[in-house]
């Protein structure tokens, strides 16, 4: 029976287990361009990296500066040329990275040259002149990259979020994932899945009863097997190790999505809604964090009319701030109008800021309508306790800090966070599968389920085949990227 179920996982199930990869086998004859793109970000600057990547990368360098030699991961400085009429083109550097070990995998050159748009279109018109060579797409370079796995999905996000990120810990949190962070641990859950799959396939393959003894699902937490012969030498055994496992993977995905929301607003950004009464100072606040007029500021009650919003980088925090017009009992239709936006407005903020004048404050309790929205997530503010300007704030401000990195600042924690909708959906998705996986009786359904959570969590990783997502996540990126 052992060599029944090694024969199993190693020859025929490892035909039945092959998941779809993302791309089909069948190369284009695009995928054999060579390509070249500004690296470097557009417009006048010192230096322009102009990035090769393809079979005849190595090509580019030879023909265009007469170098007979290529010094791999060497910066070397030469006369650049153009191919074709000889004319000089520019005074710089190149540098040469055979594939694979590369950005891309495959051999990539780059142009170090000096940043003028005449420069750049000389050394573009020089490089399109050379056959098979042709401009790259929007993210074709990172693209390539994922083609010959040298990153997943989860990676070029993280990438993606980093060459967008505006604040420290838009940084932190994208470094951690650029970094495989997520990578690993999706990987990890997914593989002992295929385990898991591969280990019911090969109880079906025995012919024993697929319809389980009833209990034998509550044994799953038990610690039953003795050694790892028992798991190949008795099917109920093997099948007690495959739930204990699935019911791990299960727990450890709930854990993960328990606090999903901090990492995607912390991607995304913090939303902080300014409350309070009319004329309390909420326009003058968000003018004073902002340091310019984006609220206008006037005595008479009632001027802010609409929700004003500006996005603000506090403390290393992306905030977006938005101004409500003061809560009030109103007959004005226009105020009304804005009030109810205010209140929409502070249903979805991630954190509440009440602006409310000390001079106005009653010692006994806030408007029934203020009130109303005041709850774990709302900070009291006393404003005009005096007439100096900025008095206080700048203590507010630290602690106002310390609130939000409590709150949402997960990349100290050892486990990273999801940052991406798509990653939810798909973890909700495997998580479904693992439920009907626990409720099945028939071994070959159960399989199934397993099959199906497997593929769930490769679509984050881009291990199975996720072609829709693609083009979403590469139109992030930039055309030298």
């Amino acid at each position: 029976m052992f060599r029944r179920v090694a024969d199993c996982l190693n020859n025929k199930l490892s035909k039945r287990l092959v998941i779809n990869s993302c791309f089909s086998t069948v190369i284009s004859p695009k995928q054999h361009d060579t390509i070249f793109a500004l690296s470097s970000g557009s417009g006048k600057a010192g230096i322009a990296v102009i990035r090769v990547s393809g079979p005849k990368a190595g090509e580019a360098i030879r023909k265009m500066t007469l170098a007979k030699e290529l010094a791999p991961r060497r910066a070397i400085f030469h006369t650049i040329y153009h191919p074709i009429n000889n004319e000089m083109l520019d005074h710089g550097l190149t540098l040469w990275f055979p594939g694979p070990r590369s950005y891309t995998g495959e051999d990539v050159a780059e142009f170090h040259v000096h940043g003028g748009s005449a420069v750049i279109k000389g050394v573009f018109d020089a490089l399109g002149s050379l056959e098979g060579f042709r401009h790259a797409a929007k993210g074709e370079f990172t693209r390539r990259a994922f083609d010959n796995d040298k990153l997943d999905l989860t990676e070029i996000e993280g990438l993606a979020d980093l060459i967008n990120a505006e604040t420290e810990a838009q940084k932190r949190l994208a470094l951690q994932q650029a970094q495989g962070g997520l990578k690993k641990l999706y990987s990890g859950w997914r593989k002992e899945l295929v385990q898991n799959m591969a280990l019911t396939e090969a109880i079906i393959d025995f012919g024993e009863d697929e319809h389980l003894e009833e209990g034998i699902m509550d044994q799953g937490n038990c610690e039953s097997l003795t050694s790892t012969a028992d798991i190949y030498t008795r099917p109920k055994l093997t099948f007690i190790k495959v739930t204990r496992s699935t019911h791990k993977i299960a727990e450890s995905i709930r854990n993960h999505m328990h606090d999903y929301r901090r990492g995607e607003i912390l991607r995304n950004g913090i939303h902080v809604a300014i409350m309070g009464p009319p004329n309390a100072g909420k326009s003058s606040f968000l003018n004073y964090l902002t340091c310019r007029e984006a609220a206008i500021v006037s005595p008479v009650p009632g001027t802010t009319r609409d929700v004003v919003e500006v996005s603000v980088n506090i403390g290393g925090y992306p905030l977006i701030l938005g101004d409500t017009a003061g809560l009030r009992e109103t007959t004005d239709s226009v105020e009304s109008i804005g009030i109810e936006r205010a209140k929409k407005r502070l249903q979805s903020a991630d954190i509440k800021i009440c602006v409310i004048s000390a001079a106005d404050l009653q010692p006994t309790m806030l408007d029934p309508v203020i009130a109303s929205y005041i709850d774990s997530d709302t900070i009291l503010l006393l404003n005009k306790i005096d007439l100096v300007p900025g008095e206080g704030i700048r203590d507010f401000l630290d602690a106002f800090v310390n609130v939000i990195k409590e709150k949402f600042d997960t990349v100290s924690s050892e486990t990273p966070v999801i940052t991406q909708s798509r990653h939810r959906e798909h973890l909700q998705e495997c998580l479904e599968g693992l439920e009907r996986f626990a409720e099945q009786d028939d071994v070959v359904l159960r399989a199934e389920e397993l099959r199906y959570a497997a593929n769930a969590v490769g679509k984050i990783t881009g291990q199975v085949n996720v072609e829709e997502v693609l083009d979403a996540i590469f139109e992030r990126f930039c055309i030298g990227k």
